[in-house]
């Protein structure tokens, strides 16, 4: 009831002792006997126009030694003090005497966990108490008030520890830096999410896959599969504050899916920063009267080179001509032979040097990203303002030049033209589910580590939906662009849209190279698409490293290497990436770049989001997650998310797993096939971030002290629950209602 003390423990005017220690002796033995450590929490209590945010201390150790007078009582399940204003303030205001009817004092102070005078109460509303102890200590020049708390507070057949102390933690000045404005992060996770596969993959997936017909699995995929992972790894970064590794101290036994996700992140960086390296090489390319692709009269053109736009008369070869998929078009000649140089090598086993061009190009980029990245997001933050937004530009002006052109209509047509049919055809759902899952990026732990530089109660709910409609619409926008170019193709050249649909680095570096070559002002539509994919390769580029940056940083940190400086280990990641790069753009580079891109992130990435998914919904608990997202947005989530995240979500992860196992295809590009050696060093490259997972959870359980029960219930809980459990606090974990929840 309102007015009446504290448990009892009454504070009044002038009774508070220097050392905080007004607590009965009753209460004291009860908090010795106790199994749980004490929480601390502080809440301000002081005048509106003054701020302090020393760190918590325990015991209540200041350095000011006037007491204020406060009172404090209990207000609805909040807990209020009442400061009693200084003589002097009573004879300049005695209208302090009586505000506030029923308490001594002029203003009060609810601490409702946000360490803030002027925020809302948060009812606190729990079925029994087992024990409590509350001090109040308030100091003239350090007005504050601390908070004492200790006990078990029972639920509904559960027991749980109640901190108000993680509270106060999420809101204190940990030091970490935050995203300038919301859009900064908007932004960035959006750019991530749009990258090179929104242009180059999701139009031919969709017209081979059955048109109009295709965006039924994809939707279905997209709704149960890739949002539920997507927001998961949302929460837990803006919740925690901390990167892809150090955020598994909410269960240890898998932090080996951080160290997991930061490689997958970082073997992605190999080779997806050498597509803006060759996309740079087109612009500068680009940068003449005429397109070096546009004949066959350059010096690294063959005689079975095919010019379509002259009189077959004149071409040197009887090949007849296939369409642009063919080796003998001029822009698969340029990129071949003039760009990568694939002709001074034989395969995987003949490499050859750096081709010196390609390796400025590539350093550009890398400079590009290290300026965006060594200040953190403050300055990452600004450059995705570009990066993000510019593509829709270039998108937007692209198609409305390719709608004038002949069979543009065609090529939509056959676009969105739905079969039905197709759905019965098990690899287009299966080509639904990666689609959506890797355009998404959850598993990469890059969204993580965007949203562990939040505000604590930034909406990322709202980021979440709208990312996964922006990202959606991409894809389909997109397809439109490319698909009028296809159609004008296949109608000028009297061949097929089969003949000239295809997905990857193919449709970037010949198909649409070739379409573009014949348009009036070539150069400039030539320069704008190239432009836009760098920026659209860039973004996801900064989103790669940054995990990487991240996580090993935040993991080195909280290992007692505080002098690391950020500025010097991003360019140390940026430079070990380079080097490692350079390797694709040697003449053989791009059976490199191909094993790369066939392995680095395909099942590993798969499996990354499989037990980060497993780790959240099971052994961390569903419960405890749905308190952390009301903690943090005021609303717990709905059955929905909580039945993806703990059923639908791995069931999907697992079904695209087992298919791709079931159903590999054999390794080569073009022509040549890859040696044996070649397929056995790829599994190894997959299997060594995924055995990180395995290899830190056996050492986990190693390496923590206590009996074997003990261990077990240290590695699947969070690591604030350690002491408690070693003290012999039950186990939440060790019951049927933690794994039964949903």
């Amino acid at each position: 009831m309102a007015g009446m003390p504290v448990l009892g423990n009454s504070v009044g005017a002038g009774e508070l002792r220097e050392n905080g220690s007004n607590r009965s002796s009753s209460s004291e033995s009860r908090g010795d006997s106790s199994p749980l450590r004490t929480q601390d929490v502080e809440t301000n209590c002081h005048r509106s126009e003054i701020s302090s945010s020393l760190p918590l201390r325990r015991p209540f150790e200041r350095d000011f030694h006037t007491a204020v007078p406060t009172m404090a009582t209990l207000n609805s399940g909040v807990i209020v003090t009442h400061t009693v204003p200084s003589y002097d303030e009573q004879r300049a205001s005695p209208a302090l005497l009586t505000r506030h009817t029923g308490t001594p004092g002029g203003r009060s102070v609810r601490d409702d966990g946000y360490c803030s005078a002027s925020s809302t109460p948060r009812a606190l509303d729990h079925k029994s108490t087992k024990s409590s102890v509350v001090t109040l200590s308030c100091y003239k020049k350090e007005p504050k008030v601390q908070i004492e708390e200790e006990g078990y507070f029972t639920e509904p057949k559960r027991n749980r520890k109640y901190s108000k102390a993680n509270l106060a933690h999420k809101l204190a000045d940990d030091g970490r830096e935050t995203w300038g404005t919301g859009a900064d992060f908007l932004l960035s996770i959006i750019g991530f999410a749009v990258d090179l596969a929104n242009v180059w993959r999701f139009p031919y997936l969709c017209y081979r896959n059955g048109g109009g017909a295709f965006l039924i699995p994809y939707t279905l995929m997209l709704v149960f599969g890739a949002v539920p992972l997507f927001y998961m790894e949302l929460i837990l970064g803006q919740y925690n504050r901390q990167g892809p590794i150090t955020l598994w101290k909410i269960c240890p036994l898998f932090k080996g899916v951080g160290f997991c996700a930061v490689m997958v992140a970082f073997y992605v960086s190999f080779y997806y920063n050498v597509i803006i390296g060759w996309a740079l090489y087109f612009l500068v390319s680009s940068a003449r009267s005429e397109l070096p692709w546009l004949h066959c009269d350059n010096s690294w053109n063959t005689e079975q080179c095919w010019d379509a736009a002259r009189q077959n008369t004149t071409n040197k070869t009887d090949v007849p001509y296939h369409g642009p998929l063919s080796h003998f078009t001029p822009a698969s000649e340029f990129f071949h032979r003039a760009v990568l140089e694939m002709q001074n090598s034989e395969g995987l086993n003949d490499l050859g040097f750096p081709k010196w061009q390609l390796m400025i190009c590539l350093g550009i980029v890398y400079v590009t990203l290290y300026l965006s990245l060594f200040k953190g997001v403050k300055s990452s933050g600004k450059v995705v303002w570009l990066t993000a937004t510019m593509p829709y530009v270039v998108l937007s002006i692209l198609l409305a030049r390719g709608l004038l052109l002949p069979g543009a209509t065609r090529g939509i047509a056959y676009y969105l033209h739905p079969e039905l049919s197709r759905l019965k055809d098990t690899q287009v759902w299966v080509d639904a589910a990666v689609q959506i899952f890797y355009s998404v990026g959850a598993g990469f732990g890059v969204h993580l580590s965007y949203a562990s530089y939040n505000t604590f109660h930034n909406n990322c709910y709202r980021d979440c939906l709208v990312t996964t409609l922006v990202n959606c619409f991409t894809s389909f926008f997109s397809g439109f662009v490319i698909f009028t170019y296809l159609g004008f193709m296949s109608h000028k050249q009297g061949v097929p849209i089969s003949s000239v649909a295809t997905e990857g680095p193919g449709l970037v570096f010949q198909v649409y190279p070739e379409a573009v070559a014949t348009l009036p002002g070539a150069s400039l539509w030539a320069m704008l698409f190239f432009f836009m994919l760098i920026m659209l390769g860039l973004d996801s580029g900064m989103g790669g490293l940054e995990c990487v940056i991240t996580g090993l940083l935040d993991a080195a940190r909280a290992s007692g290497a505080s002098w690391l400086r950020r500025e010097h280990f991003t360019l140390l990641v940026v430079c070990v990436s380079f080097c490692v790069a350079c390797i694709n753009i040697t003449p053989g580079g791009i059976y490199m770049f191909h094993l790369l891109d066939t392995y680095a992130a395909g099942i590993s990435l798969l499996c990354s989001a499989l037990f980060e998914a497993v780790a959240v919904s099971w052994f961390y608990g569903l419960k405890r997650f749905s308190d952390d997202v009301e903690e943090m947005l005021g609303f717990r989530p709905g059955i929905y998310w909580r039945i993806c995240w703990k059923f639908v979500s791995p069931v999907f992860i697992i079904g695209v797993v087992v298919f791709g196992l079931l159903y590999q295809q054999p390794l080569q590009y073009q022509h040549y096939t890859y040696p044996q050696w070649a397929v056995v060093l790829g599994w190894g490259l997959a299997c060594s971030s995924i055995l990180m997972i395995p290899i830190v959870a056996l050492y986990k359980l190693i390496s923590t002290p206590g009996n074997c029960r003990q261990r077990l219930a240290c590695c699947i809980s969070p690591e604030n629950e350690h002491e408690a459990i070693r003290s012999g606090a039950p186990v939440s974990r060790f019951t049927w209602s933690h794994w039964l929840y949903v």
